[in-house]
C-alpha cells in the first residue's frame, strides 16, 4: 500500500491578495516572452524551411564508394549499407554486441510522490488547501530528488550506483566513407539486447559484489528481484543494428559533417533504408511545420497563462464572498483565454508579415476578396427580399 501524508494548509485574504499581485509581475514577464517566443518561432520555422529548399535544390547525387573528391565541401545524398568490424562493448558490465549503437539503459527503484490539493474559500476571502502526498515505489531512469518531497523523512532515495551510457561504433563505415556519432546517433531500428548468453561475462564484470542476477534483457542488481528494495538497480540495452540507410550531408573528405545553408540554418538528415533526397527533404519540412504548430500551441497556452495572472486580483478581490468570487473568476478566466487568444494570433499574424511578406500579402488579398464577395451576395439577396416585400405590400 502506497504512504499517503495529508496537509493542511490556511491561508488569508490579505496573503492571497499579495500573493495575487505578485502574480502580476510574473504575468507580465510570461507574457513578454511568450510574444518574443511566439516571433521568433516564426522566423526560424521560415528560416529552417528555406534553407531546406536551398538544400533541396544544391543537392547532389554520390556513390557510397569511391569517393569523388570533386564534391567535396558539397551537399550530397549517399545511400549505402553500413559496415562495422569491432563488436560494442561497456565495460561496466562486459555486455557486448554488434551494431552501430548500444545503449544502456539504468533505472532505479525508488520512492516517487504524487500530490493532489483541493482547496476552498472561506468567508471573508480566507482559503483552505488539503494536500493530499502519496509516495509510491517505482523504477525510474535517473535519481528522483527526494529531499524536495513535502515528507523525506522515511522516503529517502539514494544515489544511483549507475547511469545510463551510449557507445558508438568507431570503425563503422558507409563505402568509403566514415561514419561518426552524428550519423550514427540518428540511425533507427534499435533493437532489445538478450543478455541471457552472457551471463558469465556479466558476472566477470560485476563480481561477487554487488549481488546480482541477469534474466532475459536485465540485469537486476540486488538480492532479490522479486522483492526490489529501494536503491536495487535493473539495467538494460538496445542495439542498434547496421543496416542500409541513406544521408544527406556536407561532404568533408571522407566524411560527413551539417551542410549550412547562405541563411545559417544547418542540417544533417540520416533515413532508414534506400529514400530518395526528395523525400527526405520532404519530411524534414514536415518535422519542420509540426515543431513550429507545437511551439505555437504551448505559445497561445501561456500566453493565457500570463493574462490569467494578471487579472487573478480580481477574483481574489472578490473572494470576501466566496460565490462573487467564483463569478468573477469565470469572467476573467474568458477574458484571459480571448486576450491570449487575440495577442498570440496577432503576434504571429506580424511575425507572417515580417518574414512572409508575400505569403501573408496573397492570403489577405484572398481572404479580403472572399469576405468582399459574401458581403456582395449577402447585400444583393437582402435588396431582393426588401424588393419582393414592397412589392407584396
Amino acid at each position: 500500500m502506497p504512504d499517503q501524508v495529508t496537509k493542511t494548509t490556511s491561508t488569508s485574504w490579505f496573503s492571497r491578495v499579495g500573493s495575487a499581485f505578485a502574480g502580476v509581475l510574473v504575468g507580465i514577464v510570461l507574457i513578454f516572452a511568450c510574444v518574443w517566443g511566439l516571433a521568433w518561432n516564426e522566423g526560424n520555422a521560415v528560416k529552417v524551411a528555406r534553407g531546406l529548399t536551398e538544400g533541396a535544390g544544391n543537392v547532389i547525387e554520390a556513390p557510397a564508394t569511391p569517393i569523388d573528391p570533386s564534391n567535396d565541401q558539397k551537399l550530397v545524398h549517399v545511400v549505402g549499407d553500413i559496415a562495422v568490424t569491432a563488436p560494442l562493448e561497456d565495460n561496466d558490465f562486459g555486455v557486448t554486441a554488434t551494431g552501430v549503437k548500444l545503449s544502456r539503459t539504468a533505472e532505479m527503484y525508488q520512492w516517487q510522490e504524487e500530490s493532489k490539493s483541493e482547496s476552498r474559500t472561506k468567508l471573508g476571502g480566507g482559503e483552505e488547501t488539503v494536500t493530499t502526498y502519496t509516495y509510491t515505489k517505482v523504477w525510474a531512469a535517473g535519481a528522483i530528488d527526494s529531499t524536495k518531497f513535502n515528507t523525506p523523512q522515511g522516503h529517502e532515495n539514494p544515489t544511483p550506483a549507475f547511469e545510463g551510457a551510449e557507445v558508438f561504433a568507431t570503425d563503422a563505415t558507409l563505402g568509403a566513407y566514415r561514419l561518426e556519432e552524428n550519423v550514427l546517433g540518428q540511425v533507427g531500428g534499435a533493437q532489445a539486447l538478450n543478455l541471457s548468453a552472457q551471463s558469465e561475462a556479466i558476472a566477470a564484470a560485476v563480481g561477487a559484489t554487488p549481488a546480482h542476477e541477469v534474466s532475459g534483457g536485465t540485469i537486476f542488481i540486488g538480492e532479490n528481484a522479486r522483492t526490489p528494495v529501494v536503491g536495487d538497480m535493473r539495467i538494460s540495452y538496445e542495439v542498434t543494428p547496421a543496416q542500409e540507410i541513406s544521408v544527406v550531408a556536407r561532404q568533408n573528405g571522407d566524411n560527413f559533417l551539417d551542410y549550412r545553408a547562405r541563411n545559417g540554418s544547418e542540417f544533417l538528415l540520416v533515413a532508414d533504408g534506400d529514400m530518395p533526397a526528395a523525400d527526405m527533404f520532404q519530411d524534414a519540412q514536415d518535422a519542420n511545420n509540426l515543431i513550429a504548430w507545437m511551439i505555437r500551441v504551448v505559445g497561445m497556452i501561456l500566453l493565457m497563462v500570463g493574462f490569467g495572472l494578471i487579472l487573478a486580483p480580481f477574483g481574489v478581490l472578490a473572494d470576501v464572498l466566496p460565490l462573487a468570487g467564483t463569478i468573477v473568476r469565470m469572467g476573467t478566466g474568458l477574458i484571459g483565454f480571448v486576450l491570449g487568444l487575440i495577442v498570440g494570433t496577432v503576434t504571429i499574424a506580424l511575425a507572417w508579415l515580417a518574414f512572409r511578406p508575400i505569403t501573408t500579402i496573397i492570403i489577405l488579398a484572398v481572404g479580403g476578396a472572399i469576405a468582399f464577395g459574401v458581403y456582395r451576395l449577402g447585400r444583393g439577396r437582402a435588396k431582393k427580399k426588401l424588393a419582393a416585400e414592397a412589392a407584396t405590400a
